[in-house]
């Protein structure tokens, strides 16, 4: 693969790559799973084989119900996801005014109206009502605490449906594990101190990539989604194209039981080892939106750098930081290290916002780090990105402090790529 040509996602295109001569690199991409061949079909089939407990025929007199989306920041498929189950919905004979959706942002910022049509077809916008979700407002239904000592404040409109969905990926996740089943409604219709306390479980043992079962962050999830009470997910299962290649319907926790070792099968790939050089890509638009959700691609790559390695990061970053609360927190206090970031944040306590800039510290602290992006160049170095013009600059930087012999790995889906090094 000497002096060989790599196009990186960025934005809704790509960046050029070309390593010196002598040089090459081991791509680590998700599998490349065939698509199904009618999409729509196969959605109303896993509705028709809804698994766990799951029945149709248990709201058959249901007056009202809930749908919880993902928002701009997920490339979930709604325009095929959504009319079959809509049509299900009337089917049980609920009108189109009783079926709300309900826009999951977490503790990012609210949708505007007008951007509802970046996630909701014009079709499906025309004929349903559809809110965003607010961490901050106050109509959140208190359901008590989890065993972990988790607030559950969720969305009270959702909780107080007859009939509750979630509809979403099921993907990777940096410390949940796995996105997916009722994580849409017990994330993203919560109130912020419901995240802050969630996402705290990110710093206990067990918390990682890929990792389902015995995860504390993942499995509170599991519990805040049962005091919810959701009663059924919709997953979309992808491949690196964005197509889909398997849907997963039915009760939330059998959804992942199942959809899990699907997408294993698609995001888990072996390394060689631990490399002196990785460029990632969080995949290009919507994972490069914006820092907040970028950081992942950093998160991804930092497990295959070995220490003092380097870590290049293209995200185009069109929304800026993607958090008031991470750029704010970053920006009040200037700070001149990772190190310092990181025991600010211990010691001012867990906040959702600024814990994206302690897991950017966390692992730029360990490797020399690189970011390409659109973002003006004094907030990224404000920011502790360690910007460079471009792809190009950032490339030859790195290679200078490397060995003639440099490991290189190139992730250009990071944030959907589980990267597994030898032994695990």
């Amino acid at each position: 693969m000497d002096g060989r040509l790599f196009e990186i996602p960025y934005g809704k295109g790509y960046l050029p790559l070309i390593l010196p001569e002598g040089l090459a690199a081991d791509v680590l991409a998700p599998a490349d799973a065939p698509p199904v061949p009618d999409p729509g079909a196969a959605v109303a089939a896993a509705l028709d084989a809804p698994l766990g407990g799951f029945a149709w025929a248990a709201f058959g007199g249901a007056r009202s119900a809930a749908i919880a989306i993902n928002d701009k920041t997920r490339p979930v498929p709604h325009d095929i996801l959504l009319p079959p189950l809509l049509a299900r919905l009337e089917a049980l004979g609920l009108l189109p005014e009783a079926i709300t959706l309900l826009i999951a942002t977490g503790t990012h910022p609210p949708m505007t109206l007008q951007e509802f049509s970046r996630v909701v077809p014009a079709e499906v916008l025309a004929r349903y009502p559809v809110i965003s979700h607010d961490c901050d407002a106050a109509d959140l239904a208190d359901l008590g605490r989890t065993a972990r000592g988790t607030p559950v404040l969720i969305q009270r409109r959702f909780v107080e449906a007859d009939l509750r969905i979630v509809v979403g990926n099921l993907e990777p996740h940096q410390f949940m594990g796995f996105s997916g089943g009722a994580k849409s409604a017990a994330i993203g219709l919560a109130g912020r101190a419901t995240v802050n306390a969630n996402h705290r479980l990110m710093l206990a043992e067990g918390a990682r990539l890929g990792r389902y079962e015995d995860n504390p962050a993942r499995q509170d999830v599991e519990e805040i989604g049962r005091r919810a009470g959701v009663h059924l997910a919709l997953n979309a299962i992808l491949n690196p194209r964005k197509q889909i290649a398997a849907v997963v319907a039915g009760e939330p926790g059998a959804v992942m039981r199942a959809g899990i070792p699907l997408a294993r099968r698609i995001c888990q790939v072996p390394a060689a080892g631990c490399y002196d050089l990785v460029i990632a890509s969080p995949g290009g638009h919507p994972k490069d939106l914006n820092v907040y959700q970028a950081q992942k691609a950093l998160a991804h790559a930092a497990l295959i750098a070995r220490p003092g390695g380097w870590v290049i990061v293209a995200a185009a970053c069109g929304e800026g930081t993607g958090s008031r609360g991470y750029e704010d927190w970053m920006l009040a206090q200037p700070m001149e290290s990772h190190a310092d970031v990181i025991a600010r944040f211990e010691q001012e306590g867990f906040r959702a916002g600024p814990h994206k800039a302690y897991q950017i510290a966390r692992d730029a602290a360990r490797v020399n780090l690189r970011w390409v992006s659109d973002l003006p160049l004094d907030l990224a170095r404000r920011l502790l990105l360690h910007p460079a013009r471009d792809l190009a600059s950032a490339l030859a930087e790195a290679l200078a402090g490397l060995p003639s012999d440099t490991r290189i790995a190139i992730l250009p889906q990071a944030n959907a790529t589980v990267p597994i090094l030898p032994g695990e």
